[in-house]
C-alpha cells in the first residue's frame, strides 16, 4: 500500500490551461435581462492554442480560412508558398497595421462611447439598487421596525396545511362513553336508596323555582329592551320599530373585504407616518376606518391629522364631519384660529348652527375675516327677511367688492325702478366689461315700460324703443373695452332673456348681435338656420327675432315670409299671422302662396267678407293667376254662392284660359248635376288641351255614371291614345271593362298599360286586384311574384305581398319588406296592423305614428283612417281627439279609399274630420 501514489497529490499540481473550475457540472456564469453577456469569460482562443501545443495536439485548421472572398472555391488550392508570396503578406500586414494605427483612437473612442451608452440603458442590477443600498446606511432601528410587511400580494390561494395526525385511544374512549346509558347504581346511590342525590345541607333542588326564576329574568330583559320597564326608571336607547330595519342595514363584510381593509390600513400607517404633512392622507386614513366602523379610530386619526396639518381646511372639515354636531362646533372654532381665511370652513360653521340668528352671527364674524368673499356675503343677503337689511348688506358688499357683477345685480333688483338705473349705472362704471348690467338695465327699461298698464301704447313704445338703444349702446361700449363676445353667446343670452320674461330685450339683443360674424353673401342661409334652431329648442321669440331681423333685411324674400308665416301659424296667434302675412302681400304681392294663405285664415276665422276683400287684392296684383281664381271659386262654392262661383269660373276660363280652371269648371257642373253642361265643357276644353288626361277622365266617369260604358270606354280610349303614360287612364279603363263584366278584356289592357309603362307598382296591384277578384288565388300570387321582381323597392306591392302570406309567416315577410323598401309609409301602415292582430297594443301605436312621421306621409289619409280605427277600438277618447286633430292639420289628400271618398260627389263640402270619419268606417 505504500507504494501506492497518493490519490491527493492533484491538489498541488497547477491546474490545466483550459481548466474552468465548475465547468463539468454546469455551475459557469449564467445570464439575466440586465446582464448581458456571459457572468464570466471562457478562456481565450490563444491559451487554448498554448494548451494544446503543451500536450502536442495539433489545433484544429478551418478548411474555409483560406477562402477566396468572391467565392472562387480552390482558387490557390494548387499552389505552393513560395518567398514573393511570404514578401508580399508582410507588405500587406505593414499597411494593415498603419491603418489600424491610424484609426485605433478614434475607433477605441467609438467603442467606449458605445459600451457606456449600453451599460446606461441596461445597467446592471447591482448598479440599479447602490444609490438605494448606501442610503440604507442612514436608516434608522425605528424606521426600520416601522415598515409594515408586505403580505400575501400575489392574490394566489395558499395550500392548507393538511396534515393528518393519530387520535388518541383516550379520546375515542371518551367519545364513546357519551352516548352511553348507565343501568347499575354507585355505591352512594345505593346507600340512598337509588332516588335521592346525596347533598351537604340535606335540601332538595327544585327545578320549578328555577324555570320560573329564568322566564321573570328574561320578560324583565324584553321590558328594557321595549321601553315598558318600570322599574329601573331610566329610558332606553332602543328603538323596537327600528330594530329589524338597523339590523337590515348592517353590513356582513366578506373576508376578502377584511383582508383589503387590513392591507389598505398598513399602507395609509405607512403614509401618514412617512409624510405626516400629506393632509389626503389623513382623510383618507379616517375615512377607511368610518368604511370599516370603526368611529372612534377614525376620530383619533382626524384629530392627529389636524395636529398635524392645521393649515388644511379640508381636514377640518372631515373632522367636523366625523363627530356630532356640538364636537363639530368646537373642531371648527379650533380651524377658525388656524384658517381664518377659509370660506369653507366659516360656511360649515354656519351650517351647524341651527336658528338663523346664530347663522348670521357666525357668517357676520366670517365677514369681518374675509370680506372680500362674494359667496360669504350672499349667504348673509339669503339669511335676511327684511329687504330692506338685505339691501343695506348689499350695499355695504358693493364697496367692499365693487367688481362683483352677481352682488350689484342683487342690489338692483331690490331697488326700486329709478334707484336701480342709479345702481346700474355705478355698476357700469365699475365695471364696464360686463355684458350682465346692460342686459339688466334693458330689462329694468322694459319692466318699467310693461307695468304700468295706464300708459298709452304710444308712450310704450317710446320707452321700448328704449331699451334697444340701450342694448345697441352696451354693444358699442363692450366692443371699445375689447369684450368681443360671440355670436353664440349673444343668442343664448337672448334665450335667456325670453326665458325670463323679457322678450323685447331678448329682440334687442337679437338686432344688435345677429349680423356680427356673418358673411354677406352667407346672411340669409346664417338667419334662416338661428331661427330653426331656437324655434327647435322651443324659444320661439327669439326665432321671431330673428325673421323680423332678416325680413328688415330681405324684404323680397318669398320663402321668408313664408318661414315666418309658419312661425306664427304654429306658435303665433290670430293676430300676429294676420300681420304677418298682410306685411308680407305687401312686399311680395306676387307671391300668389302668401295671398292665398292670407284669404284662407281669414276664412278659417270666420270672416268670409276679409276673405274677399284679400282675393280682390290679389286679383288686382295677379290678373291671370289660375290659383287665385280657383281660391274665390272654392271660397264662393262652400259658402253657397254657386252663382257666384259659376261666373267666377265663366270669367276666369276667359281671363286666365288654362286646363286646370276649365278642368275646375267641368267638376263645378259635375257636382252640381249639370252632367250635360259638364260633358259640354269637357268637349270645348279638349278641343283647346287635348294632352290634358283629366279631361278625359271627367268624361268617361260622366259617362259611366249615365251608364253609357261604350261611351265612357271611347273617352278612356281616346284618352290612352293621347295620353299614354297617364297611368290612373290605364286603371279606370280597366275598372270600366271590369265593371262591365269583361275580366279578361281589363287583363289585356293592364298588360298592354304594364309593356308601355314598365315597373309601374300601380299596374301591377291593380292587375293583382283583378286576379284576385276573379277568383283566381293562384293566378294573383304568380302575378304578385313577378310584380315584385319587376319593382323590388315597392312598398305598394309588398303590402299585399305581406297579407297574401299565412299568418305565421307575415312576420318574417314583413322584416324582408321594410329593408326592400326602405322603410315605406305603407309597409310601416302594414306591420301596424300586424301589431294590431296580434294584440300588441302600444308597438301598434308607435308603428302608425312612425307611418305619418315625415310631411310626405302626413299626405297618405289612408293612415290616418288606419289609425283612427285601431284608436276607436283600443284607445282612449284622449287618443281618439289626439289623432283627429293631427290628422285634420296634416290635411292629407291622397290614399286610395281617401280620394275615392273625398272626390265623390256627395261628400262635396265636408270638412277635413268628417271625411277623416268616413274613412275610418270604410276601411275593412
Amino acid at each position: 500500500m505504500a507504494s501506492n501514489k497518493n490519490k491527493l497529490a492533484f491538489l498541488s499540481m497547477p491546474a490545466p490551461a483550459s481548466y474552468v473550475a465548475g465547468l463539468g457540472r454546469g455551475a459557469s456564469g449564467f445570464t439575466t435581462r440586465s446582464d448581458i453577456g456571459p457572468a464570466r469569460e471562457g478562456p481565450s482562443a490563444e491559451v487554448i492554442a498554448e494548451a494544446q501545443a503543451r500536450r502536442g495536439e495539433e489545433p484544429e485548421i478551418d478548411p474555409e480560412q483560406f477562402q477566396d472572398p468572391d467565392n472562387e472555391y480552390g482558387l490557390f488550392a494548387g499552389t505552393t508558398y513560395e518567398q514573393d508570396d511570404e514578401e508580399a503578406d508582410k507588405i500587406y500586414d505593414d499597411v494593415d497595421q498603419k491603418m489600424d494605427s491610424r484609426r485605433r483612437a478614434r475607433r477605441e473612442a467609438r467603442e467606449n462611447a458605445e459600451l457606456a451608452k449600453h451599460r446606461a440603458e441596461r445597467p446592471k442590477i447591482q448598479q440599479q439598487f447602490a444609490d438605494l443600498k448606501r442610503g440604507l446606511s442612514v436608516v434608522t432601528d425605528q424606521e426600520w421596525e416601522s415598515i409594515p410587511e408586505v403580505g400575501n400580494l400575489t392574490r394566489k390561494k395558499r395550500r392548507k396545511d393538511e396534515r393528518t395526525f393519530v387520535v388518541p385511544d383516550s379520546i375515542i374512549v371518551g367519545d364513546r362513553s357519551k352516548s352511553e346509558y348507565e343501568n347499575s347504581l354507585d355505591t352512594r346511590q345505593q346507600q340512598a336508596n337509588g332516588f335521592e342525590t346525596p347533598a351537604d345541607t340535606g335540601t332538595m333542588t327544585n327545578f320549578v323555582e328555577i324555570g320560573q326564576a329564568r322566564d321573570k329574568i328574561l320578560s324583565l330583559k324584553l321590558d328594557q329592551i321595549s321601553g315598558t320597564a318600570t322599574t329601573s326608571g331610566s329610558a332606553t336607547s332602543v328603538d323596537p320599530k327600528g330594530y329589524l330595519t338597523s339590523l337590515n342595514s348592517v353590513v356582513l363584510k366578506t373576508e376578502a373585504e377584511i383582508g383589503d381593509i387590513k392591507r389598505a390600513r398598513m399602507l395609509f400607517d405607512s403614509l401618514v407616518k412617512s409624510n405626516p404633512k400629506h393632509a389626503p392622507g389623513w382623510i383618507a386614513a379616517a375615512c377607511l376606518e368610518e368604511h370599516a366602523g370603526r368611529m372612534v379610530a377614525a376620530r383619533k386619526l382626524i384629530k392627529a391629522g389636524c395636529e398635524q396639518c392645521p393649515k388644511s381646511d379640508d381636514v377640518w372639515l372631515e373632522a367636523a364631519r366625523l363627530h356630532n354636531n356640538d364636537d363639530a362646533k368646537v373642531i371648527l372654532a379650533n380651524a377658525v384660529q388656524h384658517v381664518g381665511q377659509s370660506v369653507k370652513i366659516w360656511l360649515a360653521a354656519a351650517d351647524l348652527e341651527q336658528d338663523a340668528k346664530s347663522k348670521k352671527r357666525v357668517l357676520r364674524k366670517a365677514l369681518e375675516n374675509i370680506p372680500n368673499s362674494v359667496r360669504l356675503w350672499k349667504e348673509t343677503v339669503n339669511l335676511e327677511e327684511s329687504a330692506t337689511d338685505a339691501r343695506i348688506l348689499l350695499s355695504r358688499a358693493v364697496e367692499v367688492i365693487p367688481l362683483s357683477v352677481e352682488l350689484w345685480l342683487a342690489l338692483a333688483r331690490l331697488e326700486t325702478p329709478e334707484r336701480a338705473k342709479a345702481v346700474l349705472n355705478k355698476a357700469r362704471k365699475s365695471v364696464p366689461t360686463s355684458h350682465e348690467i346692460w342686459i339688466a338695465a334693458g330689462r329694468l327699461l322694459e319692466q318699467g315700460a310693461t307695468d304700468d298698464s295706464d300708459k298709452s301704447t304710444e308712450a310704450r313704445n317710446k320707452e321700448l324703443e328704449l331699451v334697444d338703444r340701450t342694448i345697441e349702446l352696451g354693444v358699442r361700449e363692450l366692443r371699445r373695452h375689447q369684450v368681443l363676445l360671440t355670436r353664440e353667446q349673444w343668442l343664448k343670452e337672448a334665450e335667456r332673456c325670453e326665458s325670463d320674461g323679457s322678450p323685447r330685450t331678448c329682440e334687442a339683443i337679437i338686432k344688435a348681435t345677429v349680423s356680427m360674424e356673418v358673411e354677406e353673401e352667407d346672411r340669409l342661409d346664417t338667419w334662416v338656420s338661428d331661427a330653426e334652431s331656437a324655434e327647435a329648442r322651443g324659444m320661439v321669440g327669439t326665432a321671431r327675432a330673428v325673421l323680423a331681423y332678416a325680413l328688415k333685411v330681405f324684404p323680397d324674400q318669398r320663402n321668408l315670409w313664408r318661414k315666418a308665416a309658419d312661425l306664427e301659424k304654429a306658435h303665433g296667434t290670430k293676430e300676429s299671422l294676420d300681420g304677418v302675412l298682410s306685411q308680407a302681400v305687401h312686399y311680395c304681392p306676387q307671391a300668389e302662396v302668401l295671398w292665398l294663405m292670407s284669404a284662407k285664415e281669414k276664412w278659417l276665422a270666420g270672416d268670409v267678407p276679409a276673405a274677399r276683400e284679400v282675393l280682390e287684392k290679389a286679383f288686382i296684383a295677379n290678373p291671370e293667376s289660375e290659383q287665385i281664381w280657383l281660391a274665390a271659386v272654392k271660397l264662393e262654392a262652400e259658402n253657397g254662392e254657386l252663382g257666384v262661383a259659376r261666373e267666377l269660373l265663366v270669367r276666369a276660363r276667359t281671363v286666365a284660359d288654362t286646363e286646370r280652371i276649365w278642368m275646375k269648371s267641368a267638376v263645378f257642373e259635375r257636382q252640381q248635376g249639370q252632367y250635360a253642361a259638364a260633358l259640354e265643357t269637357v268637349s270645348t276644353a279638349l278641343s283647346k288641351f287635348p294632352k290634358f288626361a283629366k279631361l278625359y277622365m271627367i268624361q268617361g266617369q260622366i259617362r259611366q255614371m249615365e251608364k253609357n260604358y261604350s261611351a265612357a270606354r271611347a273617352s278612356y280610349a281616346a284618352g290612352l291614345k293621347a295620353c299614354p303614360k297617364e297611368i290612373t287612364l290605364w286603371v279606370l279603363a280597366s275598372k270600366l271593362e271590369e265593371l262591365d263584366g269583361r275580366s279578361i278584356k281589363a287583363r289585356a289592357l293592364l298588360e298592354k298599360g304594364r309593356l308601355v309603362n314598365p315597373a309601374n307598382d300601380i299596374l301591377w296591384a291593380e292587375s293583382v286586384g283583378v286576379e284576385e277578384r276573379s277568383g283566381g288565388a293562384a293566378q294573383a300570387k304568380a302575378m304578385l311574384a313577378r310584380g315584385l321582381q319587376e319593382c323590388p323597392s315597392s312598398g305598394l306591392l309588398w303590402s299585399m305581398s305581406i297579407w297574401a302570406e299565412p299568418r305565421p309567416t307575415r312576420k318574417s315577410r314583413s322584416v324582408d319588406a321594410l329593408k326592400k323598401s326602405k322603410d315605406n309609409p305603407l309597409i310601416t301602415c302594414t306591420v301596424a296592423r300586424l301589431f294590431w292582430t296580434e294584440r300588441k297594443i302600444e308597438k301598434a301605436r308607435q308603428w302608425f305614428s312612425r307611418s305619418v312621421a315625415t310631411e310626405q306621409d302626413k299626405d297618405i289619409g289612408d293612415h290616418w283612417g288606419w289609425w283612427l280605427k285601431f284608436e276607436r277600438q283600443h284607445g282612449t277618447p284622449e287618443y281618439v281627439e289626439e289623432v283627429i286633430r293631427q290628422g285634420v292639420a296634416a290635411e292629407p289628400h291622397h290614399g286610395p279609399v281617401w280620394q275615392v271618398i273625398a272626390k265623390d260627389d256627395k261628400n262635396v263640402g265636408k270638412s277635413t274630420k268628417e271625411l277623416l270619419t268616413m274613412v275610418a268606417d270604410t276601411l275593412q
